[in-house]
């Protein structure tokens, strides 16, 4: 069962990387099923893909817990899946939700389980258990909802100007600024809090963005090259992500001294181990103009839209876009 779409505000990406798996998948090898949870959080049984998504006389899909079975209403059709392949970003997709899901029914799922999903979808636990284990991430402060704010220059006297605002628990940049003085600060939290009750304030690492991809579980994992994000414009955005209009550019492999490069992937490796990450994952780094390695991030359940960096970096390895799925399905088969 391909699952996609979701509750999340990456409702849209989630279809854009479902569109290009569902495309690779071999059809002699596999029967897919086509599982879309729309943004109210229903789940529907889909022939195919399409832009718009229209479920108007569709069956809908119910899990049966304990069964390894869904159904179809009205028309009560059993649908048996050897596996769910979530794909999902955000919330209720990579949060622990549907890994839960998945357990309750008895269905073997891609990637992570309920625990590494969960915390690795919260920005400051993320950081918490990795600073805990020695792996440096960008200094941070945290604001919750129901606290005072604190003011521009209080911040930046502990993090330095700029400061960049972000929910806790949103990808794809939803949700994040950069403030420079008070008023964009005041705007930075009311932006963050519309996402999230928990915001993330870190220290802007002046320096590279750059990505590495992480590939299995147990004692079988790998990691690919360095791949490195160019944004074009001042920060990596949503529009820089996934506009048009973006020239953004991804380099693959990212220009470093073999020395940084295999730090890098050491660390990448260390940080899938910690977060207790299985299946795959996206490892992000900012590399700072004084050459210090910070993580910013491990995503669980990276994109395959056209632009993604996790297909590409494994591309850039010698693996074909079918062999990326296959490689996952098995994954979770032999978990």
């Amino acid at each position: 069962m391909l699952l996609f779409g979701g509750e999340s505000s990456e409702h849209a990406v989630s279809i854009s990387s479902a569109r290009n798996v569902f495309a690779a998948l071999d059809d002699t090898k596999y029967d897919v099923v086509l599982g879309y949870i729309d943004q109210s959080g229903q789940w529907w049984l889909l022939d195919n893909i399409m832009d718009q998504i229209d479920v108007i006389g569709l069956p809908q899909l119910l899990p049966v817990l304990g069964s390894g079975n869904f159904v179809t209403i009205p028309s009560s059709e059993v649908i048996k899946p050897n596996v769910i392949l979530p794909i999902l970003h955000g919330v209720n997709g990579e949060d622990g939700t549907i890994q839960g899901l998945a357990k309750l029914t008895h269905i073997p799922i891609v990637g992570s389980g309920v625990e590494a999903s969960a915390v690795t979808m919260d920005k400051v636990t993320t950081k918490q258990l990795l600073e805990f284990n020695g792996i440096k991430t960008a200094p941070f402060e945290v604001h919750l909802s129901d606290e005072p704010y604190s003011s521009f220059h209080q911040l930046s006297e502990k993090l330095g100007s700029p400061l960049f605002v972000k929910p806790a628990r949103e990808g794809s940049s939803v949700g994040v600024s950069m403030a420079s003085n008070d008023e964009e600060l005041s705007a930075a939290f009311a932006t963050a809090h519309k996402y999230d009750g928990k915001v993330l304030i870190e220290k802007a690492i002046k320096g590279r963005e750059l990505e590495i991809g992480v590939l299995g579980s147990g004692s079988d994992i790998r990691v690919s090259g360095v791949g490195e994000i160019v944004a074009d414009r001042e920060f990596y955005d949503y529009d820089s992500k996934y506009s048009a209009a973006s020239e953004t550019k991804v380099i693959i492999p990212a220009d470093l001294p073999i020395k940084t490069r295999d730090k890098m992937r050491d660390i990448a490796k260390k940080a899938y181990l910690v977060l207790g990450c299985k299946g795959f994952a996206r490892v992000d780094f900012f590399l700072s103009n004084d050459k210090d390695v910070y993580i910013i991030e491990a995503n669980t359940l990276p994109g395959f839209t056209n632009i993604s960096m996790y297909p590409k970096l494994w591309r850039q390895e010698g693996m074909t876009y079918s062999g990326i799925i296959d490689a996952l399905i098995s994954d979770a088969l032999e978990k």
